[in-house]
């Protein structure tokens, strides 16, 4: 798979990538606002069906961040998209690469619903969301231990009919 932008490229992650990956999910700048996964658990990602994992790539070919999908195989056609991790701030990957996600998933699959959740001090994240149409659903209070406290996430969705209204305005 290869979608792309004028700024952004998706392909499917493979192993030679998951060093990259790995770096990425610890950085400094992604780390608080992203859980992590083991090596295990990404190559594990790779081989599974339900499972979507993405690296983004910069129009030079370099690795800019990577994407996780789940629930491609849901009953419910309810995609997950479980993380966005963008290495190269500022310079519209984020928003290019949402916006290539809800565009595959609204098109290429069955989908009703495209849904993440967000930890809910993460506004910048939660900026783009919005931007994007997704709508907050509701917050898991204290929902995630850290080592001293409790963190929440909010849950945001877009509805297949809503990105379709949003892409006739």
């Amino acid at each position: 798979m290869l979608l792309q932008t004028e700024i952004v490229d998706l392909r499917k992650t493979t192993i030679k990538d998951l060093e990259f990956v790995m770096h990425a999910e610890g950085s400094e700048p992604n780390r608080r606002f992203i859980g992590q996964w083991s090596i295990e658990q990404h190559t594990a990602a790779l081989e599974d069906s339900d499972i979507l994992h993405l690296i983004i790539r910069e129009k030079t070919g370099e690795p800019a961040g990577y994407v996780i999908l789940t629930g491609l195989l849901d009953p419910n056609l309810s995609i997950c998209i479980k993380r966005i991790v963008v290495q190269s701030k500022g310079r519209g990957y984020g928003k290019s690469t949402l916006a290539l996600l809800m565009h595959w998933v609204f098109t290429q699959t069955p989908a009703h619903r495209l849904w993440l959740d967000v930890k809910d001090y993460n506004t910048r994240a939660h900026h783009v969301y919005v931007r994007a149409g997704f709508t907050a659903e509701g917050t898991l209070r204290d929902c995630i231990r850290t080592d001293d406290s409790f963190e929440s996430l909010m849950i945001m969705s877009i509805l297949r009919q809503e990105y379709i209204k949003r892409r006739r305005l």
